[in-house]
């Protein structure tokens, strides 16, 4: 059974269940997930805990005898499974298998995995999973939801803060939620519990964002033109290639162009999508970007990353990230 995250309390108080699987992209939600579920099953006399990590090579059969074991105290016993790269392989996801069909009351499961692509999501061995046990699924919000997150967390300790510190504490810490927690906590040293003011947030947090290509890549098809500003200075502050830049927005262009061309041709959009592999979420950000932008834009907006290549590659000159910006605005300007 697939759960919400706030689900996960009430449902550990009812009483554990033999399987509990817990993946997603964020490796601070799922941790706090598999901690409570550890702290659960210590409560519940489950007080002995055995460890296994799957890396390449790992033999399968060491789950079956962790899990058929008894306890060397005659109690129950925790196995605490991690699959750093979420593919079990044949022979692991036939011993996930077989332990869904021999789950006992003695032994509880705790399989952590990272986040999964929607091939292994269909994959049998987690379909199985899902249909015997507890699925927990922990991805990080999104920027428009990161300050209600940010102000839940703030609850907790008792603490909370207007519509304008969320939004500032949110674009600091944009793409690193274990640095969003981490200021959080910070703020609770610092101030007393109530109200938090924007000057007391703006002393406390540090610009800890950690962009990437990804986030970029986001904003241009979101045509948010702040974000795509301050993706761009982060990722020249740390350093990053402005050839793997480039190419990050010309890969996004240049779909853009051949989807207008295919629906222009009147291909349905779901075909275009698929000969594309414009897949999930991504899906509704490139909808919405064609919806915005005509051919000649997206011509213009090649021609641009045609000359910004010629500049990276010393044949003309140019300020390449200030032309970046400029090859986002064109994008922005016409939505």
């Amino acid at each position: 059974m697939l759960i919400k995250a706030e689900q996960l309390p009430g449902q550990l108080e009812r009483g554990l269940k033999p399987l509990y699987v817990v993946c997603g992209d964020s490796p601070l939600l799922v941790l706090e997930a598999a901690d409570a579920i550890r702290a659960a099953a210590r409560q519940q006399g489950y007080t002995e805990r055995e460890v296994l990590t799957a890396l390449p090579g790992f033999d399968w059969a060491q789950l079956a005898a962790a899990t058929s074991s008894m306890s060397l105290f005659g109690g129950l016993k925790l196995v605490d499974l991690r699959i750093p790269n979420g593919k079990p392989g044949k022979d692991g996801s036939a011993a996930l298998l077989d332990y869904c069909q021999r789950m006992g009351p003695d032994n509880v499961l705790l399989l952590t995995l990272p986040q999964l692509d929607w091939k292994e999501e269909k994959a049998a061995w987690f379909t199985g999973l899902t249909q015997a046990g507890i699925v927990v699924k922990l991805n990080s919000p999104p920027l428009a939801e990161l300050p209600g997150w940010i102000a839940g967390r703030l609850r907790r300790q008792h603490q909370h803060a207007d519509e304008e510190g969320l939004r500032f504490m949110a674009e600091r810490v944009e793409g690193n939620l274990l640095a969003a927690h981490q200021e959080i906590q910070k703020l609770g040293l610092l101030y007393p519990q109530g109200a938090l003011s924007l000057e007391q947030i703006r002393n406390a947090v540090l610009n800890v964002a950690r962009y990437s290509l990804d986030d970029l890549r986001e904003a241009l098809l979101a045509g948010d033109l702040p974000r795509l500003d301050r993706t761009l200075a982060g990722l020249e502050q740390e350093g990053e290639s402005p050839v793997l830049v480039l190419w990050a927005m010309t890969e996004e262009i240049r779909t853009l162009a051949q989807a207008k061309a295919g629906l222009a041709r009147g291909q349905p959009q779901e075909l275009v999508f698929k000969e594309l592999r414009i897949w999930g979420p991504r899906q509704g950000l490139v909808r919405k970007a064609l919806q915005g932008l005509n051919g000649r834009t997206l011509k213009e907006a090649l021609s641009q990353a045609a000359r910004l290549d010629r500049c990276i590659k010393g044949l003309e000159q140019g300020n390449v990230w200030e032309g970046f910006l400029r090859l986002g605005m064109l994008l922005v300007a016409q939505r």
